[in-house]
């Protein structure tokens, strides 16, 4: 099964670079212009300039910068191979969670191995641009995430042993969330916590485009010469974390529907109601809590929102549309709300098609659930839908059948930072 090691550490050196929490940074993907410019500001060793490049060669520029720390020593090697255990304190549906995993390298697999498992579909331009970076830089600057299932707790139950003292680095991002590093070099340590992983797989919970990346950066090397197999090429750095944990929060994101000719309200929701029972809210304050319940429930529901203080609430009566119109996926596949909403609102009831949605030509997604409604307020959407999050459970569900959810299915919460630990591919 998934084969795990350690490895030798790339981190800041802070009496160089200034402390942690300078140099370290969210996802490239959610950073605006603004956001990257107000980081380097801040301090010029800020890893937004390996990790999101900019200039007429972002990807040389990368490399440039990457080579000038490696040879003043503002980057530095661990000396031995490690395991890193990284822990994020935040607050979450107005509760305090923490959650703790192990960053770690892991040998990449082709997904029909089934060792280690995707759950969304990607997209082409995101996974061009990470390649380019990877053949520029030879190394990861961020983690992939994915879990793995241990019921009883017995990865972590060592992990919290390990992590028993004061960590080795900690910080408070912008967010309010606290990261926590652990690094662990003991031989024995290492190897009891890798072999856990011998007889178990890996599901991707975030990072799908990096993953798919590294399987072609990867083949590029061994076509090219520069590798072979068993190389470090081979391996790439993951944060992995018990699907059971307690602390792992799984967001939604909501779906905006804008510039449709022929947008009719009534006629939707009158359309809806063959398959869906339907009843209006007179106040948008309760659409989480409406459907919490129903979440809670095991029930498919979405809030449909065109405007003004009301609200529709559409609850699916039964699967056996949903059965109808995807014959030939799992059961897992069928009951997704994302699948619900894509196939048998969007594209039945309302013509956008799944070509349409893949290119966001009538479809934009939004994780806030103000954001939503103030689009359709502003006049830019005709409506919006939201949505109750997506169930760990229903990931894996999905993954083992060898399946994947539309895009944007899963947020979670929150994203890994950036910056605490690197890990250089030779």
């Amino acid at each position: 099964m998934a084969l795990v090691k350690g490895f030798r550490g790339l981190r800041f050196n802070c009496e160089k670079s200034g402390d942690i929490s300078e140099v370290v940074c969210p996802p490239y993907d959610i950073i605006s212009d603004e956001q990257r410019k107000s980081y380097i500001e801040k301090n010029q060793y800020n890893i937004i300039r390996l990790e999101l490049p900019k200039g007429d060669d972002p990807y040389k520029n990368a490399k440039t910068v990457l080579d000038d720390w490696l040879e003043n020593g503002v980057l530095e090697r661990d000396e031995k191979d490690s395991i890193y255990i990284y822990e994020e304190e935040f607050s979450a549906y107005g509760k305090t969670y923490k959650v703790k995993g192990c960053i770690v390298r892991v040998r990449i697999e082709e997904f029909e191995k089934g060792i280690i498992l995707p759950h969304e579909f990607t997209l082409s331009k995101a996974k061009e641009d990470r390649f380019n970076l990877m053949k520029a830089t030879n190394c990861n600057f961020s983690q992939i995430y994915a879990l793995y299932s241990d019921e009883e707790r017995k990865t972590i139950g060592k992990l919290d042993e390990l992590s028993s003292r004061k960590p080795d680095a900690e910080l408070t991002d912008g967010d309010g969330v606290t990261h926590r590093m652990w690094i662990i070099s003991d031989e024995a340590d290492v190897e009891n916590i890798c072999s856990d992983f011998d007889d178990r797989k890996l599901f991707i919970a975030d990072g799908h485009h990096r993953y798919e990346t590294a399987l072609n950066y990867r083949n590029y090397c061994r076509e090219n010469g520069s590798s072979k197999e068993g190389d470090a090429v081979d391996y790439q750095m993951m944060m992995l974390v018990n699907m059971e944990h307690p602390g792992l929060v799984v967001f939604p994101t909501h779906r905006i529907v804008r510039d449709l000719e022929s947008f009719d309200r009534e006629k939707v929701i009158d359309s809806c109601k063959e398959y869906f029972d339907v009843e209006e809210y007179q106040s948008t304050a309760n659409i989480e809590e409406v459907l919490g319940k129903l979440y809670k429930e095991n029930k498919k529901a979405f809030g449909m929102y065109c405007g003004g203080e009301s609200w529709t609430l559409l609850v699916l009566r039964s699967m056996e549309a949903m059965e109808k119109l995807l014959p030939n996926v799992s059961a897992a596949s069928q009951g997704l709300d994302v699948s619900v909403l894509h196939t048998l609102i969007l594209e039945k009831l309302m013509g956008i098609d799944a070509e349409n949605m893949a290119k966001q030509i009538n479809l934009t997604y939004e994780k806030q659930i103000e954001n939503a409604l103030a689009a359709v307020n502003r006049g830019e959407a005709n409506c919006a839908f939201i949505l109750n999050p997506t169930k760990i459970s229903e990931i894996c569900d999905v993954s083992s059948a060898g399946e994947k959810m539309p895009q944007k299915s899963t947020y979670f919460y929150p994203k890994l930072i950036t910056g605490l630990v690197m890990n250089k591919l030779d």
